[in-house]
């Protein structure tokens, strides 16, 4: 771009008394006076770093002892800047380098010559005359853009998947190139762009943008990536703890997967001891001694999403003994729920309760979750989301305010909050009681919903006893406790976010035809219009003759 060009004429003029004659411009003794302007083209556009490059000059170029611009001012869109401009006698300078965003106009005048006889009528009580506007010698329009493009990034908006091709969306100036290494696309007239890269970089995407003017901007934006994923909407998976997934259970699993009876496996990961059963990379789940290592997460997500089946990673939050203990020995006891006194962990019927109002034990909880859906586990699924059930005069929770109720729903906003960006489900494991009843062992479910994409009450048959929700014999009864049960159920949720899918059981206790049993479950949500569910055997002992292939 040409910035700057110089234009000359020669003004000539002679004393007609004290008129003058010509451009505006005085000379003396019928001598004459040359003068020349240099600027930038006409329309010429300037960026943030062409403005320093900008300048407008005016120059004498006459006779050595009459050469002067001593009667030259600058304008800027009318106003005087002269004090702005630099002068030495024969040549005026300006060169702003601040100039606000737009068309701006420069010119070069004469300063009007002062009147003696305007100042006389106004000494006699005249009312003040006009004043004389200057002559305008020369004028440059210029266009100024030195702010540079915004650039949002609407899309992806969660977790993609890493080496896969990648559109990424957003806004930005009108007409400005958005490019991603080698690749790049131009925004329309709204704005927005759609970028189409072949790979999805790793940790992070560094746009940039250029605008019409050469205004450029470079931001980077984190990328959560995982390495596969599975989307299922309807959940039909079973129990697998770490030992039965490492040792000699899993095979039968596999099978049920292959004969299209399951779509899902619901991986233990962190369980009631506390204990993480894959390498955990968190400092604080190595330094408790929580990270087992029994299986290999990443090997099982890879295995499980190349049969096209999601992973419901199972973490036990608050039924930890190995944090109580490591908390209770390293002088962080208020990570504990205690006993009233204050004088050892609570326990009741558990080896080491931790405290759910706790920050440190809240974020511990989270990061294993966040650990996982990094991984590719398709959802996370919290178990022991609670209070131990005993009565709250029994036990002191360390800064605990409000109710247990609020102090776990609260816990399930801050791990939505968290997850959000891995683009995954999430759900809770909850009493079957906890509908009706949630002060027992502190679940609101309707406000635990408004935070979670389902909540899985565990309705076992054998759970229950005679007369519950009008069911005489609920183990010998399992499509009518189901029934009553999820209708509960089913109200409770009725406007919130979540959606229900129930942990049923497949196990031999108290049950006298255990296949039967399964499908009489499985019916019974099915009848409600729940084709979802979750089935529990401790022992990872299926019943695999009781489900249905769904292929």
């Amino acid at each position: 771009m040409s910035t700057s060009n110089r234009r000359s004429f020669r003004l000539a003029a002679t004393i007609v008394g004290l008129a003058v004659v010509g451009a505006g411009c005085s000379a003396v003794g019928g001598s004459s006076r040359s003068l020349s302007f240099a600027g930038p083209d006409d329309g010429a556009q300037f960026n943030a770093e062409t403005i320093e490059t900008l300048s407008f000059e005016a120059r004498d170029d006459g006779e050595p002892e009459e050469a002067t611009v001593e009667d030259l001012i600058v304008l800027l869109d009318g106003a005087d800047v002269t004090t702005d401009a630099e002068r030495d006698g024969v040549e005026l300078v300006y060169a702003p380098q601040d100039l606000e965003d737009g068309e701006r106009t420069v010119a070069f005048a004469q300063r009007p010559p002062a009147d003696d006889d305007a100042e006389g009528d106004e000494a006699e009580g005249d009312s003040e005359p006009a004043a004389a506007e200057p002559e305008v010698l020369e004028t440059w329009t210029v266009m100024v853009h030195t702010t540079p493009p915004d650039i949002e990034v609407t899309s992806p908006d969660g977790a993609v998947i890493a080496g896969e091709p990648l559109t990424v969306a957003g806004t930005t100036e009108p007409g400005a190139t958005v490019g991603f290494a080698d690749q790049d696309t131009t925004a329309g007239d709204d704005g927005s762009f759609e970028l189409h890269l072949d790979s999805t970089p790793e940790g992070a995407l560094a746009l940039t943008a250029t605008d019409v003017a050469g205004n450029t901007t470079i931001d980077e934006f984190a990328l959560v990536t995982v390495p596969s994923r599975v989307e299922i909407d309807e959940v039909r998976t079973v129990h697998v703890s770490f030992w039965g997934w490492a040792g000699g259970l899993r095979e039968p699993i596999m099978q049920m997967i292959d004969d299209g009876k399951i779509n899902a496996v619901q991986l233990d990961l962190k369980d009631e001891g506390g204990q993480i059963g894959y390498d955990s990379e968190i400092p604080l789940a190595q330094e408790i001694g929580a990270s087992q290592g029994i299986f290999d997460l990443d090997a099982a997500v890879a295995e499980l999403h190349e049969r096209d089946v999601a992973v419901v990673g199972r973490i036990v939050a608050f039924a930890d003994p190995i944090l109580v203990n490591w908390a209770w020995e390293n002088d962080q006891r208020d990570w504990v729920i205690q006993l009233p006194d204050g004088s050892a962990p609570y326990t009741g019927s558990y080896a080491g309760f931790s405290n759910y109002t706790h920050p440190d034990v809240l974020a511990y909880n989270i990061d294993v979750a966040q650990e996982a859906a990094a991984a590719g586990v398709d959802h996370i699924l919290w178990d022991y989301i609670r209070r131990p059930d005993g009565g709250l005069d029994n036990m002191l929770v360390p800064g605990l305010e409000g109710t247990p109720e609020a102090a776990i729903v609260d816990f399930a906003r801050q791990a939505d909050e968290r997850l959000a960006g891995y683009g995954i489900q999430h759900g809770a494991s909850v009493y079957g009681i906890a509908a009706d009843r949630p002060t027992q062992i502190g679940q609101d479910i309707p406000a635990m919903s408004e935070h979670l994409d389902y909540v899985a009450p565990m309705i076992y048959p054998s759970h229950w006893g005679p007369g519950e929700y009008g069911v005489a014999d609920p183990n010998r009864q399992p499509y009518d406790i189901v029934q009553a049960t999820l209708e509960v159920w089913q109200e409770a949720t009725e406007g919130t976010r979540a959606r229900v899918v129930p942990w049923l059981e497949d196990t031999n206790y108290r049950a006298w035809d255990r296949p039967q049993q399964v499908r009489e479950q499985i019916r019974g949500a099915r009848d409600l219009g729940i084709d979802e569910w979750m089935m529990w055997d401790p022992n990872v002992n299926y019943t695999t003759g009781a489900y249905e292939s769904r292929d």
